[in-house]
């Protein structure tokens, strides 16, 4: 089992990095962000922190196609790829509907599906060959060329998804891997694995050695109670993206998250976290002490073949920032990545 670390670009860029480099020191897989507007910029911090590090793998996950060209994520992974010295990768989706509206893009007409899988060809098309023509719905190039060479031989493409079945086929089909965002019960990452497996089988690859990575809500601490009142925190403002198949799969009644979705929606945060009850925060989240996260894991995501945890680590920082609410007593990242790595990394090496 991998374990890698999610960060939300929106620290100080200095502690951003500070927390990168312990990342790295620790032993972590990768570090991957965000690629969002809502955000500092992902590529830049990646590549400043690509010259204080000397593992870690770098990549966005997501990066969003509809509104990053995909011969432009090219573009850019290959250069911090170049950078690091062959630790880039990249994930792709359709992107964030939240954000797509604030362009004033309806994604429920765009063919979101069809549009990654293409987006896919084109970016792993230039990784490999530098060059493409091709004529598709969504996009369309005549003669590009770029001078932005990976070092590695192949570059990862995955994709991210969460609603399913055609996304996790599709990334088995047509990628390296899934990156699968906000799931925390066994049946959901059964049904992801099973899915994911038939599109990697009829593609003749072998799904296990690819990569099939949980991308969770996550906070540890010493104190169970704090960190688990962290993640219930921001339970609400994530799982408010989820679908309501997705949120049926996590035992979630979708007509359960419509108050917290509408307090959200009306910017009344504290009536968001109120609403959302313990029982909730602990169901769509990974949260407590480390041994407590360990046995959450072991019991409802590893046995279906997951085997890349992706930790987006929780601190009073970004509770305060996204929800407005202080809670001092909760672990730093670094302290965070610091019980992973000495706590529950063992327990999966």
């Amino acid at each position: 089992m991998k374990f890698s670390y999610v960060m939300l670009p929106d620290y100080p860029l200095q502690e951003s990095l500070a927390s990168i480099r312990l990342a790295d020191e620790l032993g972590f897989h990768a570090c991957y962000a965000a690629d969002e507007t809502w955000h500092k910029d992902l590529w830049l911090l990646f590549a400043a922190a690509s010259q204080q590090t000397e593992r870690i793998r770098f990549g966005p996950s997501v990066s969003s196609v509809v509104l990053r060209e995909p011969s432009l994520i090219a573009q850019a992974a290959a250069t911090l790829d170049e950078l690091s010295g062959g630790r880039a990768e990249v994930v792709l989706s359709s992107g964030n509907f939240g954000l797509l509206a604030q362009y004033g893009i309806d994604w429920t007409v765009s063919r979101p599906l069809s549009r990654v899988k293409e987006a896919a060809h084109v970016v792993r098309t230039l990784l490999d060959d530098g060059a493409i023509t091709f004529e598709g719905e969504f996009f369309r190039y005549n003669g590009l060329f770029t001078f932005a060479r990976p070092v590695q031989e192949h570059v990862p493409v995955k994709l991210g998804a969460m609603r399913g079945p055609r996304s996790f086929r599709a990334a088995g089909e047509l990628s390296d891997g899934v990156h699968h965002a906000l799931s925390y019960t066994r049946e959901a990452y059964d049904f992801l694995v099973s899915e994911f497996r038939t599109g990697a089988e009829k593609a003749g690859k072998d799904w296990s050695s690819m990569d099939i990575g949980a991308w969770v809500v996550f906070a540890t601490g010493h104190d169970s109670a704090v960190a688990k009142e962290a993640a219930r925190s921001m339970v609400g403002l994530y799982a408010s993206s989820m679908p309501a198949e997705q949120l049926e799969r996590n035992g979630v009644d979708p007509n359960a998250m419509k108050p917290i979705v509408d307090a959200l929606g009306a910017g009344d945060l504290a009536r968001a976290i109120e609403l959302t009850s313990p029982e909730l925060g602990d169901r769509l989240s990974i949260a407590g002490t480390p041994e407590e996260c360990v046995e959450k894991i072991r019991r409802e995501i590893e046995p279906s073949g997951v085997n890349h945890m992706i930790l987006a680590v929780t601190d009073a920082t970004l509770v305060k920032q996204f929800m407005g609410r202080d809670l001092p007593d909760v672990a730093s990242v670094e302290e965070q990545l610091r019980l992973i790595h000495d706590r529950v990394m063992p327990a999966f090496s």
